[in-house]
C-alpha cells in the first residue's frame, strides 16, 4: 500500500518542506538537510503528488510559497519543532545527560561524598534530574534490591545476597576529639585513651559498632563508651559537647572538620571500605555509570578535599 493510499504524510517529506519554506531555496535547504539539491526538488514533487496541489512557484532564483504551503506550513511547524525536541532529548539520554538518577546512601556517604559529586555532575547535566535519600543501611539495601533506587553508597558492607557490592574505597577509621581535649595534640588514641577520657560508642547492632567493639576487644580493654550511638555523625557532635572521644569514619570526619573538632589516627586499625550496591542482573543507565565515573575520581582524588 502507498503512503497515498491512505492519505498518510511522510514525516521526512514535511521536514524537507519545512526547510525550503525556511530558506526559500533548494540549495541551502539541501545544505541544511545534509542531501543533495535534486533529493529535496524531487521530494518536494512527490509532497505535491500526495497533496494534489501545488506548494511554491519560482520567481527568479528563490521559491515562492502558495498560499496552500503558508496554511500547511502553519499546521506542521509545531509539530516539527516537537519532533526535534524528541530526538534532542533521545541525543541526550544516549549521551547521559538527560533524564532521572535515583541515589540512596548512607549518612557518612551521604552527607559528604555524595553531595560534593552532584555538584560537579548536575553542573554538567542541566536535563538531569536526581532523587536523592539518605537512609539506614537496611533501607538503602532494599530500595536498591526493589528498583527505587539505582544506586546505593555504604560503608563496610563486604557482600549481601540481594544486591552487587563493590569496594570503590578502603579507610581507616579515626578519633574526633575537641581542639583544646588533652588529646587533640596526641600522635594516636587508643581503647585504653577512650577508656580514661571517656567516648561515645556505636550501637553494636552497626557494622562499625561491631568492628569498634572488637579492636577494644584485641586490646584488652572494657568496651565503657558514655552514650551509644547508630551514626558516626551523631558521635562526633557529642564529641563537640565535650561528651568524650570519636571513633568516626573519615567521611564523617571531614564533614565534621569546620565544627572545632580535630581528627587523630585509631589504633589498632579498624579499616572499612566506602561500597557501591546496585541490582542484581540489572545494568547500569549512562547516567548512573557516569555518576559513578564521578565517585571513583572523587576518591581517587583523596575523597572529598
Amino acid at each position: 500500500m502507498r503512503i497515498s493510499d491512505k492519505g498518510d504524510l511522510s514525516l521526512r517529506l514535511l521536514e524537507v518542506f519545512s526547510a525550503v519554506m525556511l530558506h526559500q531555496t533548494t540549495v541551502d535547504a539541501a545544505t541544511e538537510l545534509g542531501v543533495s539539491q535534486p533529493a529535496v526538488s524531487l521530494a518536494i514533487k512527490q509532497l505535491e503528488a500526495q497533496l494534489g496541489f501545488s506548494l511554491f512557484e519560482r520567481r527568479s532564483q528563490r521559491l515562492q510559497p502558495t498560499q496552500e504551503a503558508r496554511s500547511l506550513f502553519k499546521q506542521i511547524e509545531p509539530i516539527l519543532l516537537q519532533l526535534r525536541s524528541v530526538g534532542s532529548h533521545v541525543q541526550d539520554l544516549r549521551n547521559g545527560t538527560a533524564g532521572v538518577l535515583k541515589i540512596i546512601a548512607t549518612p557518612p556517604m551521604g552527607h559528604s561524598v555524595v553531595p560534593k559529586v552532584l555538584q560537579g555532575y548536575l553542573s554538567e547535566r542541566p536535563g538531569v534530574g536526581v532523587q536523592y535519600d539518605v537512609r539506614r543501611m537496611e533501607n538503602v539495601i532494599e530500595e536498591v534490591e526493589v528498583g527505587s533506587a539505582e544506586l546505593g553508597l555504604v560503608l563496610a558492607l563486604e557482600a549481601h545476597p540481594a544486591v552487587n557490592v563493590r569496594q570503590l574505597s578502603a579507610d581507616l577509621m579515626v578519633a574526633m576529639v575537641p581542639a583544646d581535649h588533652p588529646l587533640a595534640q596526641a600522635s594516636q588514641i587508643t581503647p585504653q585513651d577512650c577508656l580514661n577520657h571517656g567516648h561515645i560508642g556505636l550501637d553494636t547492632l552497626s557494622r562499625l559498632g561491631t568492628l569498634l567493639r572488637k579492636a577494644f576487644d584485641h586490646e584488652g580493654v572494657p568496651y565503657i563508651p558514655r552514650v551509644v550511638v547508630r551514626y558516626c555523625h551523631t558521635a562526633a557532635v557529642l564529641a563537640n559537647a565535650g561528651m568524650g572521644i570519636a571513633i568516626v569514619d573519615r567521611y564523617t570526619a571531614q564533614f565534621m572538620r569546620d565544627q572545632g573538632l580535630v581528627a587523630r589516627p585509631f589504633v589498632p586499625d579498624i579499616r572499612i571500605g566506602a561500597c557501591l550496591l546496585t541490582r542484581r542482573d540489572v545494568p547500569l543507565s549512562r547516567l548512573a555509570l557516569h555518576f559513578v565515573e564521578a565517585v571513583e575520581a572523587m576518591m581517587g582524588q583523596g575523597g572529598t578535599g
